[in-house]
């Protein structure tokens, strides 16, 4: 979800029930012996990992094709979206050059979320990621609950990413109908998603890179003008920062609340990098040098472009519906400035489309390893399925720091075999391009009805995913400390109090939503699909209680 224009949160984009108790260890799983036929002789057992909340649990099915500048390039482009290039105007806009704050504090909170997910990722890898980590440390209801909001959030804003991109090609094209854009685009990512993982790393390895390189390259001459260095300039200083109209808060520290809500969102997607760490060759040591690296310098994307908008040109310059960083190219002279954006928004929407159909055919994936999705979902690129019974949540325990292609970096089994179930989740890709498919035809068909319900239901599902993610690390964190400290190996900083601090912002960002009119129905959406998701993890408790009772009265001889 890198996100996506200025439509709201839902286009920019991804309450906790008491947790259940877990145990305080639980034992290593051997990765699982290989039949004749290449199929897993057998899975983790249920009572090896209950509820998947163990620390320790069978190897990670899919292939390792992704390599450490992938994952670096994605952390670095994976929340630098249309969002950015477009959806800052309307920040701009309601704070002037307070905006600068605004991206100060939300890149703060996007930088403390990112923290802890990479804290929980490097310990425990798991192509789940946030989900599995939720499992872990508050209970089954936890990882389905996240699972299920951040994959109904990535297939909804599919729908924005592909009819955005059709948008600008059918301007380029008017001959050829924007449906069909959208059926070239979809039928191309989900044949490299379908391919191998290493076509996903690829493709998102240039699609960060050109889009770095046109921030960097906007620094650059936005610097250069405000010094007065490029033809035809003037030094124009700090005037138009804190002398302009209203001064440098034009709108007051309510203005810069309002900027909070209209940028937030612009930094959701930094999740995808911890689910694509787990098939890298090292999952541990990836998320935590990706980690490291993204998160200081998105931060200094962000906040440095905005710094380079407001300063080269006042703040009421700007133009509705206008990308700012077009008018302040054209300000200083670059020819053509309004096609060249345009293509780097064009490569940053096919970039999310790609990215969060990656993101969400591995969510389901791992959602159905756990139990919690179709087992059919299991079915893998070379057609061999998972077999055997709820696979535990993460990497096999005494692999150094999680990782779990240390001790076998081929991903073979545990006879030394390699182990021909690895690969790409096939099924579980068909089923979020369906669902993404459905998503396209509504937003075309019923823009403003069905599509608008549903682009509500997802508005503030990030902040909840954000969430979960926090309080998973609250849970967790203590119980790496005591059981295996050598896999924090990324600390989150201050703990605990500025986990608490996060939540806190976090529940200031749901609470101003709620008073602001335009975003109020997306928190009510979103709490309403929050709700139905919980309603449906807790009916899946009871109903797993009811079976286990009969089981446990009857007693292991009985069952005999």
């Amino acid at each position: 979800m890198h996100q996506q224009g200025s439509e709201g949160p839902a286009t920019e984009a991804a309450g906790v029930a008491r947790p259940a108790t877990a145990p305080s260890s639980a034992p290593s799983v051997p990765a699982p012996a290989r039949g004749p036929d290449g199929t897993a002789a057998g899975a983790a057992p249920a009572s090896a990992v209950p509820g998947g909340a163990g620390l320790a649990a069978g190897p990670e099915p899919l292939g390792a094709g992704l390599k450490q500048r992938h994952l670096t390039m994605l952390g670095l482009g994976g929340v630098i979206g249309a969002g950015l290039f477009v959806g800052s105007g309307a920040g701009i806009s309601v704070a002037g050059p307070g905006i600068i704050v605004s991206y100060l504090i939300a890149g703060a909170l996007a930088t403390c979320v990112m923290r802890m997910l990479g804290e929980m990722s490097a310990a425990l890898p798991a192509s789940g990621s946030f989900s599995v980590h939720a499992e872990r440390g508050l209970g089954r209801w936890a990882g389905f609950t996240a699972g299920w909001l951040y994959w109904f959030l990535l297939v909804v804003v599919l729908a924005v990413e592909a009819t955005g991109a059709a948008q600008i090609a059918h301007g380029w094209l008017p001959a050829v109908p924007q449906w069909a854009w959208v059926l070239v685009f979809m039928l191309v990512f989900t044949v490299s998603n379908l391919a191998a993982v290493r076509n996903f790393g690829e493709f998102e390895f240039w699609f960060a890179a050109l889009k770095v390189t046109a921030i960097v390259l906007f620094l650059v001459l936005g610097v250069l003008a405000v010094f007065g260095l490029l033809p035809d300039t003037h030094a124009v200083g700090l005037d138009n920062l804190t002398g302009g109209e209203g001064g440098f808060l034009p709108g007051g520290w309510d203005g810069v609340t309002s900027g909070v809500l209209a940028v937030v969102f612009a930094f959701g997607g930094l999740e995808v990098v911890t689910i694509a760490a787990a098939e890298s060759d090292d999952p541990a040591r990836s998320v935590a040098r990706a980690v490291r690296s993204a998160v200081y310098r998105i931060v200094f994307f962000y906040v440095g472009s905005m710094l380079v908008i407001v300063t080269v040109l006042p703040w009421t310059a700007q133009k509705a519906g206008l990308s700012p960083y077009v008018t302040v190219l054209d300000s200083i002279g670059v020819p053509s400035a309004a096609t060249i954006m345009n293509i780097v928004v064009f490569v940053a929407l096919l970039s999310a489309l790609n990215a969060n159909l990656y993101g969400s055919s591995r969510m389901i994936f791992s959602l159905a390893e756990r139990g919690e999705a179709p087992r059919a979902l299991l079915k893998v690129a070379n057609g061999l399925p998972l077999l055997g019974g709820r696979r535990g949540a993460g990497p096999a325990a005494g692999s150094g720091a999680g990782s779990r292609r240390a001790s076998d970096p081929r991903g073979t089994g545990a006879s030394g075999n390699a182990a021909p179930a690895a690969g790409v989740p096939q099924r579980a890709v068909l089923a979020s391009v369906a669902f993404g498919f459905v998503s396209v035809l509504l937003n075309l068909k019923w823009p403003d009805t069905v599509f608008l319900y549903m682009l509500n239901a997802v508005g503030a599902v990030l902040l909840y995913v954000w969430a979960l993610i926090a309080v998973s690390q609250l849970r967790l964190r203590g119980r790496l400390e005591r059981e295996a400290p050598e896999r924090l190996t990324l600390r989150m900083w201050a703990f605990p109090w500025l986990t608490w601090v996060t939540l806190a912002v976090m529940a200031v960002v749901l609470g101003l939503m709620l008073d602001d009119s335009s975003a109020r129905p997306q928190v009510l959406w979103s709490t309403g699909a929050l709700a139905a998701v919980l309603a449906a993890a807790g009916l899946r408790e009871l109903r797993a209680r009811r079976t286990a009772r009969p089981a446990a009265a009857q007693g292991p001889e009985d069952g005999a």
